[in-house]
């Protein structure tokens, strides 16, 4: 691997370059990767046996996970999507049943709101769907670079955390620090890779 000299720069650029990625896709191309996620999603044993999905509103260049939270309120999961916390880097999930419940908030991404959908305290048996512009074959993620869900991770050891991505959006290796904690397992319209 190159010698990096800077590592913002060298996140601005990767980042640049994985949303220039997203953009230049078809709304066909589109459409036809994200059945073919959603269908690896759904017939993984993870999600089988999972009793609750977390899982991020996908935003126009994300994975659509839209799909994915319908399906598994019509399968009988309990489904929790985040909502950040003003003021800080941190979020919460809040069980919903239908995406009407989601309002316009944070950088435009639709979250819960906490007066009408309960607070998830309890991660047993539960999925975690993680976003991510791109991964790596080690598990490694570089996301949009505020922080959230590194932060959510750290504090929920717990949880089975998929990331699902593109193989477009996949590299070999990412720098990554020494607190930065690896999905378990990745989703592409290619494969199920998982990590140990």
């Amino acid at each position: 691997m190159q010698k990096i000299k800077d590592i913002r720069v060298y996140k601005t650029n990767l980042r640049a370059k994985y949303k220039r990625l997203r953009m230049e896709m078809s709304a066909e191309q589109k459409a036809l990767l994200d059945k073919r996620i959603f269908d690896r999603i759904i017939s993984s044993r993870t999600y089988k046996e999972c009793n609750t999905l977390l899982t991020f509103v996908s935003t126009a260049i994300e994975v659509d996970t839209k799909a994915l939270i319908e399906r598994a309120v019509a399968d009988g999961k309990r489904v929790a999507v985040p909502r950040c916390i003003d003021g800080t880097r941190d979020m919460k999930f809040y069980i919903i049943t239908s995406l009407d419940e989601l309002e316009p908030r944070t950088f435009g991404v639709f979250e819960p709101d906490p007066a009408k959908s309960p607070e998830l305290t309890e991660f047993d048996s539960a999925m975690s769907i993680v976003p991510g512009l791109v991964f790596d074959l080690h598990g490694y993620r570089l996301g949009y670079g505020k922080g959230y869900y590194d932060r959510f991770l750290s504090a929920h050891p717990e949880l089975i955390n998929v990331g699902i991505c593109y193989c477009c959006c996949t590299t070999n290796t990412l720098i990554h620090g020494r607190f930065d904690i690896p999905v378990s397992s990745l989703i592409t319209e290619k494969y199920i890779k998982t990590f140990g």
